[in-house]
């Protein structure tokens, strides 16, 4: 008896994160966003300590920044940058309350070696919106979402800082602001997202960029299940995605499970917390 689910391999990956020290909803810019719902900021500490030991654990290794009193959404820090092959391009936000991290982030990749690094003209919001999809045919492809954060004007200056081919995907939903909390890139030819957030086009871009997408439903992607880390078999999501578990179990992945409850009420998860550093 043979079975017909994908073998999906892992590969080793090395990961920037930010402890949530200074963590609040102190305002609000996405819809997730309560200034009037208090935090537990021991648990959000707690949870973000059990998401690195996660990544550890799958053999990824993980560098830390120091977070920056007064910037309390620091701790996400896939929109700190966009990072391919060492390249480094920093971002500019949308919202005054962030720019902040900005430098702070630009500022630990020039002191940390990086040859290059490249500040933004047009905004963009890291890895919030900008997402690598595998293609066999024609390389590495740029994702870069916009509509809600970053200016559809980024395409053009991602593609000439990182040369590579650059897809645009309008964000029409706007409990989805960024990317990255509608679509998970899961390996070269596998992606997991929320038909709902994009317009048709984008939906459009996405089925023929991938032989497999596999749909969220609306409780899955509610709780930002899409918001996950994917070595290439092993998907860390929210534990309360469990229809979207099943579905990756289903298809050959390993799903892990975390709890990140308390950063949610900032519009926040697993993938939030956690910026790839392509070398």
């Amino acid at each position: 008896m043979t079975s017909d689910v994908t073998h999906r391999v892992a590969s080793a990956r090395s990961y920037l994160m930010c402890p949530p020290e200074y963590f609040a909803v102190s305002y609000a810019i996405n819809p997730w966003m309560r200034p009037d719902s208090p935090v537990d900021l021991g648990l959000a500490l707690r949870q973000w300590a059990a998401l690195r030991a996660t990544h550890e654990s799958l053999g990824h290794s993980v560098r830390g920044i120091e977070p920056v009193a007064g910037l309390p959404d620091m701790v996400f820090a896939a929109n700190g940058a966009t990072v391919i092959d060492g390249t480094v391009l920093g971002v500019r936000f949308r919202h005054p309350e962030r720019a902040g991290e900005a430098a702070a982030y630009r500022s630990w990749f020039l002191r940390h070696g990086y040859p290059s690094v490249h500040e933004p003209v047009f905004v963009n919001e890291g890895e919030g919106d900008i997402l690598i999809a595998g293609d066999t045919v024609v390389g590495e492809t740029v994702l870069a979402g916009y509509g809600f954060r970053s200016d559809l004007a980024a395409a053009a200056e991602l593609a000439s800082v990182f040369g590579r081919r650059v897809v645009s995907l309008r964000l029409v939903d706007p409990r989805f602001y960024h990317l990255d909390t509608a679509l998970c890139v899961l390996d070269a030819t596998t992606a997991m997202y929320y038909p709902a957030a994009f317009d048709d086009a984008g939906q459009a871009s996405l089925a023929s960029l991938f032989d497999e997408l596999i749909e969220a439903k609306d409780e899955d992607a509610e709780v930002l299940g899409l918001n996950a880390v994917s070595d290439g078999r092993h998907v860390v999501l929210a534990r309360q995605a469990a229809g979207l578990a099943r579905s990756l179990f289903a298809r050959g992945f390993v799903p892990v499970p975390v709890d990140m409850s308390e950063l949610l009420k900032a519009g926040g998860g697993a993938k939030c917390c956690t910026l790839e550093l392509r070398h």
